[in-house]
């Protein structure tokens, strides 16, 4: 059962959250970010409660890293990231202003992000932990002892795994009640979902208030209350991935044609109508005798498809070696790219995604 709103904030200032995530969980409106005086947000998020300036710590400053930290000074938030590798350091102004770019966005947002070598300089006045490293649980738990031992008693502590049980991930902290899940989507400054993972022990209010902030920002997060490995959106994803595959390895077709089927079709409408809703929309009667046709028949096999375990060992590895399922170049694993990156612009805000339909 979900806490009172009002025990909720109680519980929140007791623990020295800031006001701004304590008053969006007692007025029980959805906070969003608007644009500032220098109009810094083109794109404003759902309005609401607006937060307070938070001081965000991200670890890691790959591809996930330096998008979340993105995010979050977009919506001028105070950022530290901690990354001990000095080249990928080096470029992550450069990386975040070509996204500001594309989004048509002040690309002195960027100027909020502060980089650290050293990880207890950049969580040590952090309200917000968020890590983005390598999926190996070994390395999240070191970290987040580490983690726990610099950043304030009061922080909230995430990890962006988009597969492992975060309840081993925290099991690590002596306050397992902030330790919890936040999983981004790549890339993290376009798609707007947050999964908000709650582990064995995390606490009601801190899912609440990471949620409250999220929603601020312009994200959707959703409240994942059973802490099961891939949560709710890569369960989805790649059990369609696994009969995706299996269909290429059966002979019934070859991947282009799979990608061709997917975007052609129910790829076309994902995006506002869902799978229930459109279970609902058709009839569940109807589902109910599809399943009982084609259920039957789909692949069942427990661990990864031969398949994919034979690309691997071949080192074809997808667009970054030339050759996965299907063959690739610079050119088009660009064009995908580009592709991609121009269809989330659109998304998130149509009148920037046509300033770089050309692009």
């Amino acid at each position: 059962m979900t806490p009172d709103p009002l025990e909720m904030l109680e519980r929140l200032l007791a623990r020295g959250f800031g006001m701004g995530i304590a008053e969006a969980l007692a007025t029980g409106t959805p906070p969003g970010g608007v644009a500032d005086a220098a109009g810094r947000r083109k794109c404003p998020a759902k309005l609401g409660v607006e937060m307070q300036r938070t001081r965000i710590a991200v670890i890691g400053a790959g591809l996930m890293g330096h998008g979340i930290a993105q995010a979050f000074a977009t919506a001028d938030h105070l950022v530290d990231i901690y990354e001990p590798d000095p080249d990928r350091r080096a470029c992550v102004r450069d990386q975040v202003r070509a996204n500001l770019r594309l989004l048509g966005s002040d690309e002195a947002a960027g100027d909020l992000i502060t980089l650290h070598d050293d990880l207890a300089d950049a969580v040590g006045q952090a309200a917000v932990v968020i890590e983005a490293v390598p999926e190996s649980l070994d390395l999240k738990q070191k970290l987040f002892i580490e983690v726990e031992a610099a950043a304030p008693a009061s922080a909230l502590l995430a990890s962006n795994t988009s597969a492992i049980p975060i309840t081993s991930i925290m099991s690590v902290l002596q306050d397992r009640r902030r330790g919890m899940g936040a999983h981004w989507w790549n890339p993290p400054h376009l798609i707007p979902l947050v999964e908000v993972v709650q582990g064995r022990d995390t606490g009601e209010a801190e899912i609440a208030a990471m949620m409250a902030l999220l929603s601020s920002i312009g994200k959707t997060p959703v409240h994942v209350r059973k802490d099961v490995p891939g949560f709710i959106g890569n369960r989805l994803q790649h059990a369609m991935w696994r009969e995706a595959i299996a269909l290429v390895q059966g002979g019934i077709c070859d991947a282009e044609t799979v990608d061709t089927v997917v975007k052609a079709s129910f790829g076309r409408r994902l995006s506002v109508l869902g799978p229930l809703e459109n279970a609902d929309l058709v009839g569940t009667d109807l589902a109910l005798m599809v399943h009982q046709t084609i259920l039957p028949d789909l692949d069942r096999t427990s661990g990864p498809l031969p398949l994919l375990e034979e690309l691997v060992r071949a080192g074809h590895l997808g667009m970054k070696t030339g050759k996965g399922f299907r063959e690739w170049n610079g050119e088009s694993a660009q064009e995908v790219r580009n592709a991609l990156a121009r269809h989330l612009a659109q998304t998130l805000c149509p009148e920037q995604g046509r300033m770089h339909e050309g692009s």
